[in-house]
């Protein structure tokens, strides 16, 4: 459960630390104090999104620090083992700060993680059902993720929204192939010509290059011969002057007088090694020359296949090194479009394939949606009765979609029947349900939805709007029953529902020094008394208010003594929470 709230430089919040208890406990105070700004709070700590602009004028970053009990064994423990971020206390400590600059950052047990795991994490700890959600109940969309939730259908719907992906995957590659092959004739021709063309050209990696190479080099090979002739000449050939017979009369000098000085051995043997390179040169350029007198007619055949090289190229666009792979994709384009009509009939297989596994995905999951709306409706209807809307029916219309057409969501068009007066027929929530009644459905569908989800704390803000006496107090109850083994946090402006309530706070609004600023803080059993005169009286509070206030809390206290369900006790409570 949830355990202390901390916020700091929220809105109008400049400070505020609250401790919460188990059970049943109310936010009261007048309108515009600030009440929802804690709920806020409470949601940035959970994950939700924030911006700059929620940060109180003049400071210089908003922090929300939100302090829970998950309990042994819990959702939210596991959550923590699983992710390394257990506490050895058992506690767990939610974190959030958002700066001017817009950056977030978020800490879990003091641990820095991306603002996600607080989401993930959150969805385990807290479900907080905001005044949006009470009109979201008029839409269908949300009508149906309602069941869905309800009947435990997450992981199904998952599988036919991939399901649904690959069938339209499936239908866009074979409308995309049909479409192909309209022009396939056309294509086809000229992909055999071009294919045909590149083939009778059989370009190769890296000829261009190397044909270029070589033709320069013919181009030139007078000069080369000469450049050769002399090198050799200078290296080895002349006699008197060459290179090698220099290199070798200097080393028979020094062998002659090697054995006076030893120091000359060094010299000796570099000029043996220079003599041996001269020689290894003299091969070399031997090699070359002999090479150099080709048949007549090779320098014509290169640049006859450079142009050709270079044509191709300027044709199709692209470099000469670029031509192979140019025939390999044209030839894999060929080999595809001639196996046509192959490929569409093994793509409208597939096609019809993931089909029909959408629709086994989808029958499985209407079949779901049609029992958990018989349960759903029924329970609702009993629980309207508890809410003021005795003889009121609740339905659940699970009907296919036009044409039916399978979405991502299913093929189904859920939608939500509703009749608060007797002997009236149901009709769609969107047009007959009042404010006062979407409240009220709310709460009786979040009575079914907490028996099926396992969040220990729930926040209500003002579940109770458009009610007001007997229907009230009805509310009032029904808040305290969910409190039995989970943590309620409501606000409200109904006495009714607050003096039903095991603790209450007061959220308050004032002016210092030309700033305002909203405060927070529990109330004791007397001004618990004088909160409720006031939520009963208004501006003048007189001695029968106080009186009347007195009442309705010794009678909601007695109320609690007097209730029979399980875990009353606070001890109990904490224990369940």
């Amino acid at each position: 459960m949830l355990t202390q709230l901390q916020i700091r430089d929220l809105a109008v919040i400049e400070e505020v630390t609250l401790d919460f208890g188990s059970g049943f406990t109310v936010l009261t105070g007048e309108t515009g104090a600030g009440k929802s700004i804690l709920i806020d709070a409470l949601a940035l700590a959970l994950g939700e999104r924030g911006d700059a602009q929620a940060i109180r004028a003049g400071a210089s970053r908003l922090e929300v620090l939100a302090s829970f009990e998950p309990g042994a064994g819990s959702a939210a423990g596991r959550w923590l083992e699983d992710n390394e971020l257990a506490d050895e206390g058992g506690s767990c400590l939610m974190r959030r700060v958002i700066g001017t600059d817009g950056r977030s950052r978020a800490w879990i047990n003091g641990r820095p993680v991306p603002v996600q795991a607080l989401r993930d994490l959150g969805a385990t700890l807290v479900d907080i059902c905001g005044q949006q959600d009470y009109q979201s109940l008029r839409h269908r969309a949300a009508q149906r993720a309602i069941l869905d939730d309800l009947a435990g259908h997450h992981d199904l719907l998952a599988r036919v929204r991939e399901a649904h992906a690959a069938w339209l995957a499936a239908e866009a590659a074979l409308a995309e192939l049909a479409t192909a092959q309209r022009d396939r004739d056309s294509r086809v021709d000229l992909l055999a010509f071009q294919v045909g063309e590149l083939s009778a050209l059989q370009p190769r990696a890296g000829e261009y290059a190397e044909l270029e190479r070589e033709h320069t080099a013919l181009a030139h090979r007078l000069r080369i011969g000469a450049a050769l002739d002399l090198a050799l000449a200078r290296a080895y050939d002349d006699e008197d002057g060459s290179a090698q017979a220099a290199i070798g009369a200097a080393r028979r000098a020094l062998e002659d007088v090697l054995r006076f000085d030893p120091e000359l051995e060094a010299p000796l043997r570099l000029l043996a090694d220079a003599e041996a390179q001269v020689g290894e040169a003299t091969d070399l350029l031997r090699h070359r020359l002999g090479r150099l007198d080709p048949d007549p007619g090779r320098e014509s055949e290169i640049a006859d296949r450079l142009a050709a090289l270079r044509d191709s190229s300027r044709k199709h666009r692209c470099t000469p090194d670029d031509l192979p792979g140019l025939l390999d994709r044209l030839q894999d384009e060929l080999a595809a479009l001639t196996g046509g009509e192959i490929t569409l009939e093994r793509l409208a297989r597939a096609a019809a394939q993931r089909k029909g596994e959408l629709k086994a995905l989808a029958g499985t999951l209407t079949a779901g949606r049609q029992a958990a709306a018989g349960s759903l409706g029924q329970v609702v209807t009993r629980n309207m009765a508890t809410l003021g809307m005795p003889g009121g029916r609740f339905e659940v219309r699970v009907a296919p979609l036009a044409d039916g057409a399978i979405a991502a969501h299913g093929a189904d068009d859920v939608e939500f029947l509703v009749t608060a007066n007797a002997g009236q027929p149901p009709a769609p929530m969107s047009r007959v349900a009042s404010g006062g009644e979407l409240s009220r459905l709310n709460l009786a569908i979040q009575v079914v939805a907490t028996s099926t989800r396992g969040a220990p704390t729930l926040v209500f803000d003002e579940v109770d709007a458009g009610v007001g006496g007997a229907v009230a107090e009805m509310v009032g109850r029904r808040l305290r029953e969910l409190s039995t083994g989970r943590q309620v946090l409501c606000i409200t402006h109904l006495p009714q529902v607050a003096t039903l309530a095991e603790h209450q706070a007061t959220v308050s609004k004032a002016t210092r020094d030309g700033k305002t600023s909203t405060a927070v803080r529990m109330l004791s059993a007397a001004e618990r008394v004088e909160e409720t005169a006031r939520m009963l009286g208004g501006v003048t509070i007189t001695d029968q208010t106080r009186a009347h206030a007195e009442e309705m809390l010794s009678q909601g206290r007695s109320a609690f003594r007097r209730d029979p369900m399980p875990g009353t006790k606070k001890k109990e409570r904490k224990s369940r929470a």
